[in-house]
């Protein structure tokens, strides 16, 4: 593989192994771009981001603009590194076009959905939310549209009835660190995405991870798995908001008013089947298996849940 002179934009976890896996193939990594750092924890202390860590500790040089759209200054330097491409995962900010066509062979994308299927911020949550059999990872040329440049490589992964968003996220975080160095090595021709089957993954919130009951159990099943560890999956009881962090669907249960618990070990009733909750956590407490949470919080059975 001819080494090449690269920048690597990305911030969260998910972009860590291809930041390694560039870096073990011997590229020039000309600069390493991620989102400023933020304050976190009890103390609120300043703390960088995991690529930001990571570039640290290969002695990468670190760059952490606030914006790029509106600042000409960023956009100047990222021209002046005069690079063969750049590499983008998850960084979390919109390039300009100025930036996307700055490297001699444009900015590469490692986007964790097979495209067109799921552009946008969510995507491997949304594929678990949609009981989606597999998901993936596409390597796309980068265009000013929201995921919409063409795809050079892809890669399969599939989703079990088990597969939560943790699994799937580090099957698919070391797919684009592979996928990626054959795509610099091979440089595929790009080919257009279909304009069939196009769906959006939006950002999600805290908002999204309340559990409706009147929703089917398997819907809620997936919900629990797609949305932990965060925002994380809640329900409302006595005031008091409880967190779900593994659950499983039960068909055959008595039908009952949906958020009815149907007997003494969580299992509650939902618009069709019940849906056992496996793991359980309060505000400010350690998440405990079902049994050993019910010995110090009563929800008996006929309890009604928000």
């Amino acid at each position: 593989m001819s080494r090449l002179r690269l920048a690597f934009m990305g911030s969260p976890d998910f972009a860590v192994p291809a930041l390694r896996a560039l870096h073990a193939a011997g590229h020039e990594i000309a600069a390493v771009y991620t989102q400023p750092p933020r304050p976190s924890g009890r103390g609120q202390k300043e703390t960088p981001c995991p690529v930001h860590r990571t570039a640290l500790e290969l002695g990468l040089k670190v760059r952490n603009p606030v914006r790029l759209r509106r600042d000409a200054e960023a956009q100047a330097e990222f021209a002046a590194l005069d690079l063969d491409a750049a590499v983008v995962a998850a960084y979390g900010l919109i390039l300009p076009a100025a930036m996307l066509q700055a490297p001699r062979r444009g900015c590469l994308n490692i986007h964790a959905s097979l495209l067109p299927r799921w552009r946008g911020a969510g995507p491997i949550q949304a594929a678990i939310l949609e009981g989606d059999a597999e998901t993936g990872i596409t390597i796309m040329q980068m265009e000013e549209g929201l995921d919409t440049g063409p795809m050079l490589l892809a890669g399969r992964v599939p989703i079990g009835p088990r597969d939560g968003t943790p699994a799937i996220h580090d099957a698919l975080a070391a797919m684009g660190g592979a996928l990626i160095l054959r795509a610099l090595a091979e440089n595929p021709t790009p080919v257009p995405q279909p304009e069939q089957g196009v769906t959006y993954a939006p950002k999600l919130s805290k908002a999204d991870g309340r559990l409706d009951w009147t929703q089917d159990a398997a819907a809620l099943d997936r919900r629990v798995r797609a949305l932990n560890p965060w925002p994380g999956t809640y329900f409302e009881h006595q005031g008091e908001t409880l967190r779900v962090l593994e659950a499983e669907p039960v068909q055959n249960a008595p039908a009952a008013e949906p958020g009815t618990l149907l007997d003494d070990a969580a299992l509650v009733a939902c618009g069709q089947g019940a849906l056992r909750l496996r793991v359980l956590q309060r505000a400010g407490r350690g998440a405990l298996p079902a049994e050993a949470f019910l010995r110090g919080y009563a929800l008996p059975a006929g309890t009604r849940l928000g």
